[in-house]
């Protein structure tokens, strides 16, 4: 359908592996006419780069590939201002870098540099990057699709999508940092879509329970529960697969969202309707 299509340009912050490598490869795959790949990981990124051009559908398909340090306003600025560069504008940029807490251990017993280091790589990244996309999307032209029998649709100037969580919503024991840095991520996806919505930009957020990535390995290696608890209380038994967080980013982009702006998309599996064990 002409509403899903993607025929921008992306930006992806945490591209080298888990969810923004997968949200990557999505882009190219949907048909974006380029994406860059962002991590601190440069090695991952270039891999995932030329990964992506395998996959593309664009016929101009480019793919570009960079080192950030996300918590850096310099090298934060120097992705943008090369995007910027080489692409000519920015229609998608996706926020997927992340980490989980040092240690599992109660509010008392947290230290203040684990909550620094959680807090600056979960949030301060978001605000640094869409901080510095948003100048450049507000410069330039709105965009507009063909949606065939739907006719020409405005599509605006933008759009930004954070990678979150279901802890932006809830807690659990032992994780105040993430939780504390999930939270504040729908403050920043709704402050953004308030500030530049006649701006033609919008933000979201997709919030996912446990995914199959390699923090999901270590959380299951430092709490061995994890496997079962999520068999027990996801109907397909099993978490969430990247490529279907990457599939609600594409939808967040596409010409079918383009009213969705400073909302979240819940990939929860139904659990926060209430447990049925």
């Amino acid at each position: 359908m002409a509403q899903f299509q993607i025929s921008g340009f992306a930006i992806v912050v945490g591209a080298a592996g888990g969810i923004g490598k997968e949200v990557g490869l999505t882009f190219a795959e949907a048909g974006a006419k380029g994406v860059l790949f962002a991590d601190i990981n440069y090695e991952g990124v270039t891999e995932a780069a030329e990964a992506s051009k395998a996959i593309a559908t664009s016929p101009n398909y480019r793919a570009l590939s960079v080192k950030v340090d996300v918590v850096d306003v310099n090298s934060v600025q120097e992705m943008i201002d090369l995007a910027a560069k080489e692409f000519g504008r920015i229609d998608y940029c996706i926020n997927a870098a992340g980490v989980d807490v040092a240690e599992y251990v109660p509010f008392d017993e947290t230290t203040p540099e684990d909550y620094d280091r959680v807090l600056d790589i979960n949030t301060k990244n978001i605000f640094l990057v869409t901080k510095a996309v948003v100048k450049v999307m507000q410069n330039q032209q709105p965009t507009q699709n063909n949606l065939g029998r739907h006719g020409i649709r405005d599509l605006g100037r933008g759009s930004i999508v954070n990678i979150s969580s279901v802890m932006a919503f809830g807690a659990v024991p032992h994780k105040l940092p993430y939780t504390t840095s999930k939270h504040a991520i729908t403050g920043i996806t709704r402050a953004c879509a308030l500030d530049y919505k006649l701006a033609g930009i919008r933000c979201n957020q997709v919030c996912p329970i446990w995914v199959k990535t390699p923090m999901l390995v270590e959380e299951s290696k430092r709490l061995p529960g994890v496997p079962g608890l999520i068999e027990k209380l996801t109907p397909f038994k099993r978490p969430i697969e990247p490529d279907e967080v990457a599939s609600a980013c594409v939808y967040l982009c596409s010409p079918s969202a383009v009213n969705i702006s400073g909302s979240s998309v819940i990939l929860d599996s139904g659990l926060m309707s209430g447990f049925s064990l």
